[in-house]
């Protein structure tokens, strides 16, 4: 009796072993498993205005503050105007997003390709596409092809170089962080060690109070530091690009991110079709000629 009992039970166990695998086989994937491959799937078919963005239905663009012209205009990056406010709404459009639909959020310009999690869908802020940046961030392709330039106080020392070779002993200066102040170090290598600056502001003030002989910046910005801000200053000339290849800008996205191939789609048809030329034309017209530092 007891014998038959045991094995009425043990049957009873086996069944109900049975259902609980069918029951959990059958049960929902987990909700962040879900979304994840959901995620992925968006991200892939670059679907119009449904990209797996940080608040579903909208798209976080990041830059610094203060935003600089000719970069941006009047310092308000979601008016649509200067250089990069007008690229950002179009790579927005381009991927189903109205202006409506933007939301700006302010990142300090070394921490947007620092290493780490991204609270922005991208950021567009001047940051020219390195391979070492790419080791924490990805990038679009290339958004705009940039030159570095040296600007210096009219009538100084510095304002007279033609060559790479007449800065070498002039003290220099650049935003930390950022190809103007590696131009100084591995081409002009001068024999001061330059001075590095978190904002441009503070490397523009330095330039003023003839803390530094010349700062460099990329070309558009000193065209307009020249002509608005710093007036008694001259471009004294522009570098070559390095190793043939264009130094570029490109919008920066978290590591891995499932926007980046829809990004650089956006970017690429932009440039296919000439809005990328028409929005340069318009805010970036008298970046063209300087004389070329050898």
């Amino acid at each position: 009796m007891h014998l038959a009992q045991r094995a009425l039970r043990r049957a009873a166990s086996a069944a109900t072993v049975a259902l609980l695998a069918v029951a959990v086989g059958c049960a929902p994937q987990p909700e962040e498993k879900a979304s994840d491959k959901a995620s992925g799937a968006t991200g892939k078919t670059c679907a119009q205005g449904k990209l797996s963005t940080q608040t579903s239905g909208k798209l976080t663009i990041a830059t610094d503050e203060p935003a600089y012209e000719p970069w941006f205009k009047d310092d308000k990056p979601a008016n649509g105007k200067g250089f990069e406010s007008a690229v950002a709404y179009a790579v927005a459009k381009h991927l189903g997003y109205d202006k409506s639909d933007v939301t700006w959020q302010t990142v300090p310009f070394n921490k947007a390709f620092a290493p780490g999690e991204k609270t922005f869908d991208f950021d567009i802020n001047q940051v020219s596409i390195s391979a070492e940046r790419k080791k924490a961030v990805d990038f679009s392709s290339g958004y705009y092809d940039v030159r570095q330039a040296v600007i210096a106080l009219k009538g100084s020392k510095a304002a007279k170089a033609k060559s790479i070779a007449d800065l070498k002993g002039v003290k220099l200066g650049a935003q930390v962080g950022t190809t103007s102040l590696n131009y100084i170090d591995d081409v002009v290598k001068p024999t001061q060690q330059p001075a590095a600056y978190a904002k441009n502001d503070q490397a523009k003030s330095a330039l003023k109070n003839g803390q530094v002989d010349a700062i460099v910046t990329d070309l558009p910005t000193a065209f307009y530091i020249t002509a608005a801000e710093v007036t008694d200053a001259k471009i004294v000339g522009q570098f070559e690009n390095q190793g043939g290849t264009p130094e570029q800008f490109g919008l920066v996205l978290d590591k891995g991110s499932a926007l980046t191939s829809c990004v650089t789609k956006a970017v690429d048809a932009l440039r296919t079709d000439g809005t990328l030329a028409k929005i340069e034309k318009q805010w970036l017209s008298d970046a063209v000629d300087a004389p070329v530092l050898k």
